[in-house]
């Protein structure tokens, strides 16, 4: 009998399109789920018989309460491997073995740039008015030549961003809680301390992993240092930011803008703030979501079935 395998959050209805599926048909029976499925209530009813279940990233989280109420579950599978939003521990207890994938190039630096340059030349905004009928210019904004990019955490993000940006002529500095010195020369960059980080630069743009230690690590005191011409930008989790802050800085015209991929709660709620302001661009968590990412997630998820199938599983998180 074929094992029932949930495949979540597949909200462009893609995931069996972008991977050869043929290694573990006949043994696996899949229900795709396009919608986001909600709270851990409605997670667990919908979830009730399948023995794989596919995350795809944090999208739907698996807390303990809700991996101890799926008594078929034995193999659950993230995209990526790191998923914050999975109790491994809980899993483990559980025995239900948890597995990841690999993935593929650094597309979130494509974002952080694509909403900086959105930010300060206004390209979907006069794209949108001129499929409109709209006359010709209305925006002039600022060339990035020449400002100064704050980076907070220059792991591979960081540093594939880094590049990027020097590449446009900008000056980078960085900063997070274990970086040194001389981690930003080897990487050709400026060590700066956190407050003069925040002071300097003209964005601020976030590649920090959310940890205890990172959450709410962007608050009142930082947005009051930046300058009134910087801009906010955040591809990496939206908690790192603390959002009532962000939103009074926003508000307040503490600070030009921001330019927002994550958000505390995702799906972003149709009537959140957010989406009422004209000081901020916003984009559905998109960092990850390249064509090439998922052919590497969903081949990968393949290689993971079929290994627990064979009794050899690969990446095993737990």
């Amino acid at each position: 009998m074929a094992l029932r395998c949930a495949i979540l959050d597949d909200y462009q209805n893609v995931v069996l399109k972008v991977a050869d599926w043929s290694k573990v048909k006949g043994d696996v029976e899949f229900t795709v789920f396009t919608e986001h499925l909600g709270g851990p209530e409605a997670v667990v009813a919908a979830l009730q018989g399948f023995q794989i279940i596919v995350a795809m990233r944090e999208r739907t989280g698996f807390p303990k309460q809700v991996i101890d109420a799926l008594p078929d579950l034995k193999l659950l599978i993230t995209t990526g491997m790191r998923n914050a939003s999975i109790d491994t521990e809980a899993a483990k207890a559980r025995g239900v073995t948890v597995c990841g994938t690999g993935s593929f190039g650094s597309p979130t630096s494509g974002i952080a740039i694509g909403l900086m340059l959105e930010l300060t030349r206004h390209i979907g905004y006069e794209n949108a008015r001129m499929h409109a009928g709209a006359a010709w210019q209305t925006t002039i904004g600022p060339d990035l030549e020449g400002l100064t990019l704050g980076i907070l955490g220059l792991g591979k993000l960081g540093q594939r961003t880094a590049n990027i940006a020097k590449a446009f002529g900008m000056k980078v500095i960085a900063w997070s809680q274990n970086l040194t010195p001389e981690k930003c020369e080897a990487a050709g960059v400026s060590y700066a301390g956190k407050d003069d980080l925040f002071r300097q630069s003209d964005f601020i743009t976030i590649h920090v992993v959310l940890s205890q230690r990172s959450r709410g690590i962007v608050g009142a005191h930082e947005f009051g240092l930046m300058k009134p011409t910087a801009f906010l930008i955040n591809t990496s989790r939206g908690p790192i930011v603390d959002e009532p802050a962000m939103l009074a800085a926003l508000r307040d015209k503490k600070i030009a803008g921001a330019g927002l991929d994550t958000f505390d709660v995702e799906p972003l709620p149709l009537d959140h703030p957010l989406r009422k302001m004209n000081n901020v661009v916003l984009t559905p968590h998109l960092g990850y979501v390249s064509e090439q990412n998922y052919r590497g997630y969903f081949s990968g998820v393949v290689e993971d079935i079929r290994g627990f199938l064979d009794g050899k599983p690969v990446r095993v998180m737990t």
